[in-house]
């Protein structure tokens, strides 16, 4: 067994654990974000607006999971380098800029609970969020542009051979 292979079966674990944790969280967000028994709060209407956000966030990251174990796959039958790994990858990035906009419109009700509840704590998560999210694109797109090069390179070593 070679040394990827070894490392492809815990991280597919790991992505098996990570996607149901996820998937608990949007079970949560809904159940547990509903208003309470004693009738409406202070931001009951801010729900509406995060509950949807919070499940749509939840549900890109779901997306990227799916992606990167089909990119395992092709890891796996030394597929990688190739113009369908550079499909996945795509969708990856793009993922991550659906998920950054989610993040963004999640904002304006974080920043409005801070502001009224003196929670600034509230606002600094998505900033957070929205930080290590750029991040994360920003190296999925030079990832990109490494397998492109491979892609090229390997390419070409196989007209030559």
């Amino acid at each position: 067994m070679s040394r990827i292979n070894r490392a492809v079966l815990p991280l597919r674990l790991v992505l098996v654990a990570l996607f149901a944790v996820v998937l608990l969280f949007q079970v949560l967000v809904v159940v547990g974000l509903q208003p309470g028994e004693d009738g409406p709060g202070r931001f009951t209407y801010l729900l509406w607006i995060v509950i949807p956000l919070a499940v749509l966030g939840l549900l890109c990251v779901q997306v990227v999971i799916v992606c990167t174990w089909a990119l395992l796959t092709m890891v796996v039958r030394d597929r990688i380098f190739s113009e369908d790994a550079l499909r996945w990858v795509d969708a990856i990035v793009w993922t991550i800029v659906a998920g950054l906009v989610v993040l963004a419109a999640a904002f304006v009700p974080a920043f409005i609970i801070a502001d009224a509840d003196d929670a600034p704590g509230v606002a600094a998560i998505p900033l957070l969020m929205g930080l290590v999210g750029s991040a994360v694109l920003l190296l999925m797109i030079v990832m990109r542009a490494l397998l492109r090069q491979a892609t090229t390179l390997r390419s070409d070593m196989e007209a030559v051979i």
